[in-house]
């Protein structure tokens, strides 16, 4: 009786999160999940380096019998991913960086300020945020044609000095959410030593905010990166275009070569390898910020 009793507790567990069946069926849906999200991360990576012999041969599906760099080579060179990569690193750091100091303000201002109509602005600021894009691209890029600043990179800048940008309204909701859960005690030993608005935000509520910081930055930075819906509207003429519109024009050439009459087989790896090359700095970047991401997005509360 005692050993099955020691077998069934091993098994079930005292608690219902100890057991051996419970962590054996949260193991297998964290793999299967896991599987769901690098199998075209796997697939793209052996994909781009199989050489025409494995593209041809329906075999050989995940593992090439030999590592082939040409398909990469040509991606580089058609995306001309020097001058892309530093016109996308340029965009995407200057947005992270003005974003986190627009919005901050702008979160800092909504979470502890009062100020005539509070709640109409904010208000408008979430209305903004569930507003779909295309409701606003035209009368935009009416404007920035009005201003010359059509195929430059000002429509991207701008907007990010105003608290809007890409994704802006929810920079200042995560940036109103952290300062609305601090101790209001901060505040009013400032207040006591003289200090205004602008300097208990600069001296002490930025300094102690950095979660959200890294938070915000780390969203600005990735969603810039990949965005390719406002380079195209606002760039379409340009020579200096970031990853993102590269990428399109490449698969836009690759698939005027198939109708040409090319090898759809030596497309894709092509299409594969530019793909690549651009969620590299991402997966780069993502490496060596891990832990300070996940510690953020707990402090800020975007996990309740």
């Amino acid at each position: 009786m005692g050993k099955w009793l020691w077998l069934r507790n091993k098994l079930v567990g005292l608690e219902a999160d100890k057991g051996l069946l419970f962590r054996a069926f949260l193991y297998l849906l964290l793999v299967d999940v896991a599987f769901i999200y690098l199998k075209p991360v796997f697939y793209m990576m052996t994909t781009m380096v199989k050489g025409a012999p494995d593209l041809l041969d329906p075999a050989v599906i995940w593992v090439p019998t030999a590592l082939y760099g040409g398909h990469l080579a040509e991606a580089i060179k058609m995306l001309d991913y020097a001058k892309s990569f530093g016109v996308s690193l340029t965009v995407s750091t200057a947005s992270a960086v003005i974003q986190v100091v627009s919005c901050s303000i702008a979160g800092y201002a909504f979470a502890r300020l009062d100020f005539p109509l509070k709640r109409f602005w904010f208000g408008a600021l979430l209305f903004t945020f569930i507003m779909p894009a295309q409701v606003t691209i035209l009368p935009s890029i009416l404007l920035f044609k009005e201003l010359g600043w059509i195929n430059t990179f000002w429509p991207l800048l701008v907007p990010t000095l105003f608290g809007h940008g890409l994704k802006g309204a929810l920079f200042v909701l995560i940036f109103r959410q952290f300062f609305s859960t601090l101790p209001k005690e901060m505040e009013e030993a400032a207040r006591i030593d003289g200090a205004g608005a602008f300097r208990i935000f600069f001296r002490v509520m930025l300094p102690i905010s950095r979660s959200a910081i890294v938070v915000v930055f780390l969203f600005s930075f990735v969603w810039s990166w990949n965005d390719a819906y406002f380079p195209s509207m606002y760039m379409f003429g340009a020579s200096d275009v970031p990853l993102s519109v590269g990428l399109s024009k490449l698969n836009a050439q690759l698939v005027t070569e198939a109708q040409e009459g090319g090898l759809r087989a030596f497309l894709e790896p092509v299409k594969m390898g530019a793909s690549f090359l651009i969620i590299m700095p991402l997966l780069v970047l993502y490496a060596f910020t891990q832990r300070w991401f996940v510690e953020g997005v707990e402090r800020t509360g975007l996990v309740e």
